[in-house]
């Protein structure tokens, strides 16, 4: 799946440090709120309320993540997104491992691999 057409279904989830104003989660967070997609902030380390500490919390269903955020990190919130059944992921440059492609691959997750504000761009 191309980044274009992940940027044809309008709820996502952004994994990241979303409220700090100089990551690229809160940036990515703002674009694509601006281009009208139904955003959830989630970061699992964070104590604010405007922000999900887990996939699981969000009671909508979600069509794509974009992951922003370390690795490591980065697993598990893919563990959580087959637990819940969303089936598509944008990682940025940065957060892909190995680990993370194999375990989209083995539970038919898919996966583009670039910059969703790059992807935003190209739409003109």
């Amino acid at each position: 799946m191309t980044g274009q057409e992940m940027l044809e279904f309008k709820k996502w989830a952004v994994v990241g440090d979303v409220l700090n104003e100089e990551k690229f989660a809160h940036k990515i967070v703002n674009r694509l709120e601006k281009e009208n997609y139904n955003v959830f902030k989630v970061n699992p380390r964070s104590a604010s309320e405007q922000v999900f500490r887990s996939l699981k919390d969000i009671k909508e269903k979600v069509d794509v993540i974009d992951l922003v955020i370390h690795p490591r990190v980065g697993i598990n919130v893919m563990k959580e997104a087959k637990e819940v059944g969303i089936n598509k992921v944008l990682i940025q440059p940065g957060a892909e491992s190995e680990e993370i492609l194999d375990f989209c691959r083995q539970n038919n997750i898919q996966v583009f691999q670039g910059c969703v504000l790059v992807e935003l761009n190209k739409r003109g």
